[in-house]
């Protein structure tokens, strides 16, 4: 998503999400001739579903997203400093945002964007009826726009603070008028100003998108008269990862990207590489009254059952290390580490006494129940880590099972994964990687109302959290920075989430290079001579 759950790295859950910043590159072919047009295929682990693009925050959805909408303003991934796009100018205060739009902005169906559109979308996220996952994550709750078509400019009024405020618009996509008017034809269509415009739907196997000649407002002022762009990008549905390496090396795809084992393959091959820091391994446990995860204790004992070292070293191939933040996008709003010394320890025996303790007792078989019933889990995880998240899912029901917690692992492709955790709530559970840039992009899915009324799709509710965060929300930009990382140490120390891994993920290229700031930048899009 971005929620970013990791196929991006990226809302996205990569929810996505996913979700700003360049990812580092290396050299290999990138040195072969730029040349223009041609078709650019992208394999993408999960069907993005819905293309409305601000109502869900899946990384599928939001790595097609890029290319038909921009958002205001772009963030230079190797500075953290705020770029231009459909915005050239900006002023923030703690009360409010004046944004002015670069001259001539058009839509793909040749309408004018006007500042007034700009506010329109503003305003849709920040009605609690539409429910986009976007309110509070990249748009501050409570804020108001308007816009002034004669100056070309949106003013954003704050109803408090917001420290990160452009890291967010930088990542919520604008809808052109006639998207806006109809929000059922966003479906299978598009309505952007982006660079490309969606021409075909094929779900569960294919979109294509069609370059669009004009466009000029990019991020930092990036143009499709750019040499080196392709005319037409197809992105693929490929779920299996395997079955997507084999494609890149064949030819069959120029760029996707490959978490597991199969990436030190393709490294050895010599593709083109993009690597971007993300959270891979996050586990959440369903909070709601009802599950047995419900209970702090269990979730403790489930949490020190777990060698959380060793399943790092097994999600990722031995090429991560433990987490430090839960924010991790580069660039990185609030370096520091709030996870490494807050993760409770490992200990089985512990994690036993807490299970007694809480009433569960282990039969003659080691099986623990309760009032007749056994200690048994829904675990769920996303598809996109290959045959490292299998072992390490395999790994982790083994390690419960040692204290007799039986547990029943489900892999699942990010569109059914999200559906259940934000939808039916059928979990216990779940390792969803929410990949931001900055800490308040997090609030809402660690506080707030419960999932399916908001994105708080684990049930969090920590008073303590909550009042850090309102503490953190006072204080300007990084000042605040302290305060942030201690309300994540908090939670994590409780085992409410247990961020357990981090990894350079690789998005590889053959016959195209490219930046991946969690997700691919269309505009960063090169095609090589073969």
């Amino acid at each position: 998503m971005k929620l970013s759950t990791v196929a991006s790295s990226a809302l996205c859950l990569c929810l996505a999400t996913a979700l700003t910043g360049c990812g580092g590159a290396t050299s290999n072919g990138a040195n072969a001739q730029v040349v223009d047009g041609g078709t650019f295929t992208l394999g993408l682990s999960s069907d993005p579903g819905n293309l409305d693009p601000q109502m869900a925050a899946g990384t599928s959805l939001f790595t097609v997203t890029q290319f038909a909408y921009d958002p205001l303003v772009s963030v230079d991934g190797r500075t953290g400093e705020i770029r231009s796009e459909l915005a050239t100018k900006w002023a923030v205060t703690d009360e409010e945002v004046t944004l002015t739009l670069a001259d001539g902005i058009s839509c793909a169906d040749g309408a004018k964007l006007t500042a007034k559109d700009v506010a329109d979308n503003l305003n849709f996220v920040a009605d609690p009826n539409n429910k986009s996952p976007f309110l509070g994550t990249f748009y501050p709750a409570g804020a108001t726009a308007a816009g002034d078509d004669a100056a070309g400019t949106v003013t954003i009024t704050l109803a408090q603070p917001a420290p990160f405020v452009l890291n967010g618009l930088a990542s919520l996509p604008i809808v052109c008028p006639s998207g806006m008017a109809d929000r059922a034809k966003l479906a299978k269509a598009t309505a952007g100003t982006g660079p490309f415009q969606l021409t075909e739907a094929a779900p569960g196997d294919h979109y294509t998108y069609k370059i669009r000649d004009g466009y000029s407002w990019g991020p930092d002022g990036a143009t499709t008269a750019t040499k080196g762009l392709p005319d037409t990008v197809v992105v693929k549905v490929v779920e299996n990862e395997t079955t997507a390496a084999n494609l890149l090396l064949s030819g069959g795809l120029n760029g996707a990207q490959i978490a597991g084992p199969d990436a030190d393959r393709l490294a050895k091959a010599g593709l083109f590489t993009a690597s971007t820091p993300a959270i891979v391994g996050e586990q959440w446990y369903n909070h709601a009254a009802g599950r047995v995860t419900s209970d702090a204790a269990v979730r403790m004992a489930l949490t020190q059952a777990l060698d959380l070292d060793q399943l790092q070293k097994v999600l990722t191939s031995g090429h991560g290390r433990t987490a430090t933040t839960m924010a991790t996008n580069a660039p990185v709003a609030c370096p520091g580490d709030s996870v490494s010394h807050s993760l409770p320890k490992g200990d089985a025996r512990s994690a036993g006494a807490l299970l007694d303790q809480a009433g569960w007792k282990a039969g003659g078989d080691g099986t623990r129940t309760k009032n007749g019933k056994p200690l048994a889990l829904t675990f769920l995880y996303q598809n996109n880590l290959g045959a490292s998240g299998d072992a390490a899912a395999e790994l982790a029901v083994k390690q419960w099972k040692a204290i007799g917690v039986q547990a029943t692992a489900q892999s699942q492709n990010e569109t059914t994964l999200t559906g259940t955790i934000f939808g039916a709530g059928d979990w216990d559970v779940a390792w969803v990687s929410l990949n931001v840039n900055s800490p308040d992009q997090l609030v809402p899915f660690l506080s707030g109302p419960a999932a399916p009324q908001g994105t708080n799709f684990a049930a969090i509710s920590d008073p303590t959290y909550d009042a850090a965060v309102k503490n953190a929300m006072a204080i300007p930009g990084k000042e605040g920075c302290a305060d942030w990382l201690g309300a994540e140490s908090a939670l994590i120390a409780k085992a409410a989430v247990v961020p357990f891994a981090n990894n350079a993920v690789r998005t590889f290229g053959k016959g195209a290079k490219f930046e991946t700031p969690g997700q691919l930048i269309p505009t960063s899009i090169r095609m090589l001579a073969r």
